[in-house]
């Protein structure tokens, strides 16, 4: 009789409501408890990347004969002593090119100061702070091979053996740990196995295109600045490959503090610049991004920005990073749900209707 008079459905929403409510005005907490359990797992998170990409290699490695370990160990050694030698390599030439770039991000401040008669002295003092400590961070390192960037060695130190050790043995598994997940997803039920494969595949073209991209931004725009005698050449190849990770706002950075550094160098070197800066980006986008990624990357611009600036706010530099892999991975969701839920959305409305 008195269940009759219950209604179920505004109990669960008033639930719903309770449950937002406890969760909005305690947000401040929940997000140290996530930036806390994020910090604890990043080692293993970057692990697991690196692992997931170097996999395929290894795997192309044992197809040829050679043992499992035996080829884990060759990619291992082989990727170390190639990022080992790069940076034995880039370093010094990288820490030239930073204290010229200092110095003439210096003259670019104090000659805006200067032209507009505005007082940009903290823009300078704060830049160059920055900067100085990164470029004695990096004459440590090539000196005695300390790294104090931001005075936290120990936890640098710890954090990379952690990846490395983890790294190693996520390779030394990855088909036994992406076999055991095959079979507890079939086990549960088969879609849901195609539905992890899709996302696999998706995200797998992404981080194949976007490692590709990278190296093709930082040698094209490395010979780009090179040839028109940029003394910052090797500095803005950097920027635009590692920039890369953050659409559109990279290049754009890039760019200005290459169009900067110009300005007070020569008008001619401006003038090359500026050319280089109109021109290229677009040659990126419509030519080379679109054959490098193919469909992976066919995102709307605005929904690109949109999701940058969202995962900003939310993260930080590093949600920048991660916010269009995890729209590419909903929009793959949805895509592969897109049925399911037009017939959910279908029995809702006839519910309420």
């Amino acid at each position: 009789m008195y269940r009759n008079r219950i209604n179920y459905k505004l109990l669960n929403f008033l639930i719903l409501m309770g449950l937002l409510y406890i969760l909005v005005t305690n947000i401040g907490t929940w997000y140290n408890i996530f930036s806390s359990i994020i910090s604890i797992c990043m080692p293993f998170i970057i692990a697991f990347a690196i692992s997931y990409a170097l996999n395929p290699i290894v795997n192309h490695l044992v197809s040829k004969g050679i043992r499992k370990s035996l080829a884990v160990t060759i990619v291992v050694l082989v990727v170390t002593f190639i990022i080992v030698t790069l940076l034995l390599i880039t370093l010094p030439l990288l820490y030239n090119q930073l204290i010229t770039f200092a110095n003439n991000f210096g003259k670019v401040i104090e000659d805006i100061g200067n032209k507009f008669n505005i007082n940009l002295d903290f823009i300078g003092d704060k830049s160059g702070v920055y900067l100085e400590n990164v470029i004695n961070g990096i004459g440590n390192f090539l000196k005695d091979g300390s790294i104090d960037i931001v005075g936290k060695t120990a936890s640098i130190i710890g954090k990379i053996i952690i990846t490395f050790v983890v790294t190693i043995y996520f390779l030394a598994y990855m088909d036994n740990i992406r076999l055991s997940v095959s079979r507890f997803l079939k086990q549960i039920k088969n879609k849901y196995y195609y539905y992890v494969k899709a996302l696999d595949i998706e995200l797998s073209n992404y981080l194949k295109g976007l490692l590709l991209f990278m190296i093709i931004q930082f040698f094209e725009y490395s010979i780009i600045f090179f040839v028109v005698g940029h003394p910052n050449w090797f500095l803005f190849g950097v920027l635009a490959s590692f920039t890369t990770v953050i659409p559109y706002f990279g290049g754009l950075v890039t760019n200005l503090l290459a169009l900067l550094t110009a300005s007070v160098i020569s008008p001619n070197l401006f003038i090359a610049t500026l050319i280089i800066c109109l021109i290229f980006p677009q040659i990126d986008g419509y030519l080379i991004s679109p054959k490098v990624y193919g469909k992976t990357n066919n995102i709307n611009p605005l929904i690109t920005i949109m999701m940058v600036s969202i995962g900003g706010t939310v993260g930080g530099f590093l949600g920048i990073i991660v916010a269009l892999p995890i729209y590419i991975l909903i929009s793959a969701s949805y895509r592969f749900f897109k049925t399911d839920i037009k017939k959910s959305v279908k029995k809702v409305k006839a519910e309420l209707s």
